[in-house]
C-alpha cells in the first residue's frame, strides 16, 4: 500500500498490514487462535518462513479486503465474536492505517476447550 503525502511516500508492506490484523483480531474476547489452512503448514516446513495464520489480506491502491479463519473459546456465543473481531479489524485499519476496509470475512474452523 501506497500512500502519498507532502514530505514523499509511505509504503505499508502487505506483511504490517496482515500483522496488524492479526493483532486486532487475537486481541479479541473469545479468540481462541488463528487457524491454518494447509499450505500454510507446508510452506512453513518447506521455506521455514510463516505468514501470519489464519489471515489472507488483499490489499488494492487504499483499500483492503480480509479473510479470516479464527478457532472460537468454547461457551462464548460465536455470531458476538465474528461481529466483534470484524469491528476490531474494521477498526484497527481504517484507525490505524489510514485505509478503506471493503469486507472481513470470517470462517469459525474449530472450537476450543479453554
Amino acid at each position: 500500500m501506497l500512500k502519498d503525502i507532502r514530505e514523499g511516500f509511505v509504503h505499508i508492506s502487505d506483511a504490517v498490514v496482515s500483522k496488524m490484523i492479526g493483532l486486532a483480531a487475537i486481541e479479541t474476547p473469545g479468540i481462541a487462535s488463528m487457524s491454518k489452512n494447509m499450505s500454510e503448514g507446508l510452506t512453513k516446513r518447506l521455506s521455514g518462513k510463516s505468514g501470519q495464520q489464519g489471515i489472507t489480506v488483499e490489499v488494492k491502491e487504499r483499500e483492503v479486503e480480509v479473510d479470516l479463519r479464527i478457532i472460537v473459546n468454547y461457551g462464548y456465543k460465536i455470531q458476538e465474536v465474528c461481529q466483534a473481531v470484524q469491528h476490531n479489524v474494521r477498526h484497527a485499519v481504517e484507525t490505524m492505517m489510514g485505509l478503506s476496509l471493503v469486507a472481513v470475512n470470517v470462517k469459525v474452523e474449530g472450537i476450543a476447550l479453554v
